[in-house]
């Protein structure tokens, strides 16, 4: 498979060499009907001649220009195309690393922040707190007062999740939540972390 630079040289060399024989075609017609008026003899035939040359040129530098615009804006859209798919890559591989986070031993800390976040978010004065198998074992009644003393909010634990790690806080009246799972977050941080993870992995790709 070719790399994205061979790819972007050989895209580059087709446009270049379609844009050079269409400026000469365009020169050689030029050159051919310029020639016609010289052969009349007229006075005005040079001078309709140098107009034609000019034209000529003209309209060749013309597409010589929209060739080289052509093969930068492929070869920006080549290259976009390509980091795009290596952050995917990225973010494939640190989604299967998800399911190992509940298991670390600062998982409680983790947990807390993402509370935190989470009613900062409500900003309300009560919560029900849906969350996974094993982040719900961490939800103790000690947990929750705890959090409770701390964030000035009462929580409650409600519903486990059907899907996801991490945790889902809504309103007393259930009318608004902050999805604060894994995954989510994941999803979020993805379009804030697009510029510095292109630049991290075009290093090492060097």
């Amino acid at each position: 498979m070719k790399s994205e630079d061979e790819s972007i040289q050989a895209l580059t060399r087709a446009v270049q060499s379609r844009a050079k024989e269409d400026a000469e075609q365009v020169l050689a017609d030029a050159q051919a009907k310029a020639d016609s008026f010289q052969q009349r003899g007229r006075e005005e035939s040079a001078a309709e001649r140098r107009k034609i040359l000019a034209r000529a040129e003209q309209d060749a530098q013309r597409i010589r220009s929209q060739a080289v615009a052509t093969t930068q804006m492929k070869a920006r859209t080549l290259k976009l195309a390509s980091r795009e798919k290596l952050l995917d890559r990225a973010f494939e591989a640190a989604r299967k690393q998800l399911a190992s986070i509940p298991q670390r031993p600062d998982y409680d800390r983790v947990l807390r922040r993402m509370l935190r976040e989470a009613l900062a978010h409500l900003e309300t004065d009560a919560v029900r707190i849906q969350a996974d198998d094993r982040t719900r074992q961490l939800l103790t009644d000690p947990w929750l007062a705890d959090m409770s003393k701390e964030t000035g909010v009462r929580l409650q634990l409600g519903p486990g999740l059907k899907q996801g790690m991490g945790i889902v806080v809504e309103t007393a009246d259930g009318h608004r939540q902050f999805d604060n799972t894994l995954e989510t977050r994941m999803r979020r941080m993805r379009d804030r972390l697009r510029t510095p993870v292109y630049k991290l992995l075009e290093g090492e790709s060097q």
